[in-house]
């Protein structure tokens, strides 16, 4: 498991859809992964083909840790100003996960809400799909590759534990060649260590 300071944080394992009703609309909620705002696009795009043929489609997303406002959209799909897409980021900023993306699809069933009903419904649609799924973890990786003398070897890979280092391969040539990934933040620190560890003769190119 990564470290919390790793960079490291919860997303939406899986896309997951719940639905509820209230006076007689359906609200289907759907939830998913996006570590983009193309696949945020991309996601809502899919849900507003399948149901195309509801009343409305509404959606937000959240690119980014849990929170974060850097990359966030909505939109209200025709119902009133605010009260879809707008209730609907506030649940997704609130929530304990990032880079996520929602749609909640309204089907009328011919009673009005009024706008504060709408923004219940549409905030209740998204906790409820939230509420059934599973999590997973996200890490910004960066990926190295390491050339060092085989007498550094020990040395260096003393420090891969502390620094949450993953070999993915390794090359027994002339020298030793390690292909790896580490957490972003991680990665200045690490690179401190090993260049003390190899005594100065650690060979690093980006891969």
């Amino acid at each position: 498991m990564t470290s919390p300071d790793a960079g490291a944080y919860p997303i939406v394992a899986a896309p997951v859809r719940a639905e509820i009703e209230i006076d007689r609309s359906r609200f289907i909620g759907s939830v998913a992964n996006a570590a983009t705002v193309e696949d945020a696009r991309a996601f809502i795009d899919a849900v507003s083909a399948e149901f195309a043929d509801a009343t409305h489609n509404c959606w937000a997303y959240v690119v980014g840790p849990p929170g974060s406002t850097s990359h966030v959209g909505m939109s209200d799909d025709g119902e009133p100003h605010n009260t879809a897409g707008r209730p609907m980021l506030n649940v997704l900023l609130h929530a304990d996960v990032g880079d996520v993306v929602a749609v909640v699809t309204r089907y009328y069933g011919g009673t009005k809400l009024g706008r504060g009903g709408l923004v219940r419904a549409y905030g209740a649609g998204v906790q409820a799909a939230l509420d059934l799924a599973a999590r997973a973890e996200r890490v910004d990786w960066t990926h190295w590759v390491l050339t060092f003398d085989y007498a550094a070897k020990a040395g260096l890979e003393r420090h891969y534990e502390a620094f949450e280092v993953v070999v993915d391969e390794e090359i027994f040539d002339a020298k030793v060649r390690h292909r790896i990934r580490l957490p972003r933040p991680r990665a200045d620190a690490f690179f401190a260590a090993a260049n003390d560890a190899t005594r100065g003769r650690l060979t690093v190119e980006e891969g």
